[in-house]
């Protein structure tokens, strides 16, 4: 079955106190997107639902004003549904959230992740690795909100080899790692932020 053409569109700012369901069998953190002190943003599939009806809902992305910096906005959380990942969503969203930071005022966007495919994932959004790590072995990833990182290939690929050096990679994160050695780093998806 094709995946339905989605739209993007943020459901609300952290003062406003958005909440949204996620299905947690479909989508990781779902349980994070209920609170509402943080800002939510989606790519939904309007023949499916509105905005804000987990049916409809492709990806979705949690924010808020980062805590030492009110300049920086902080992606919390991202998640793609399970059966429409690796189309790129999550990096066109997180691109669309970028540019709706630059209409907001901020002037970065930033964001830890944990694993290689998010990784790649943000590259593609106009992010780039800063070299920092926080949280339980995340990489910090951020670009300025109005527009894409310089993306030095040498910075990418160290990011890379921090995924590589971990234990207990599954054979898929492992052959994702081993098809980017060398490489450089991705394209940047097409749509507003980038």
């Amino acid at each position: 079955m094709d995946e339905p053409a989605v739209e993007l569109t943020v459901l609300g700012w952290p003062d406003e106190g958005p909440t949204l369901r996620l299905d947690y069998r479909r989508f990781a953190y779902a349980g994070k997107f209920v609170m509402s002190s943080t800002g939510k943003a989606v790519a939904y599939a309007p023949e499916r639902g509105d905005p804000g009806d987990s049916e409809a809902v492709r990806a979705a992305a949690a924010f808020d004003a980062d805590r030492t910096d009110p300049d920086t906005l902080k992606l919390r959380y991202l998640t793609v549904r399970q059966d429409a990942r690796g189309g790129g969503l999550g990096a066109r969203l997180s691109a669309f959230v970028a540019a709706r930071a630059a209409e907001e005022g901020f002037d970065r966007v930033a964001i830890g992740v944990n694993n290689a495919f998010s990784y790649e994932a943000l590259y593609k959004a106009g992010f780039a690795w800063t070299g920092e790590a926080s949280g339980l072995a995340e990489l910090v990833l951020a670009r300025p909100a109005d527009r894409p990182a310089d993306a030095d290939g040498e910075r990418y690929r160290e990011g890379l080899d921090r995924f590589r050096g971990r234990d207990g990679l599954s054979d898929a994160e492992r052959a994702f790692l081993d098809d980017r050695e060398g490489a450089a780093p991705p394209a940047l998806v097409s749509g507003p932020g980038t």
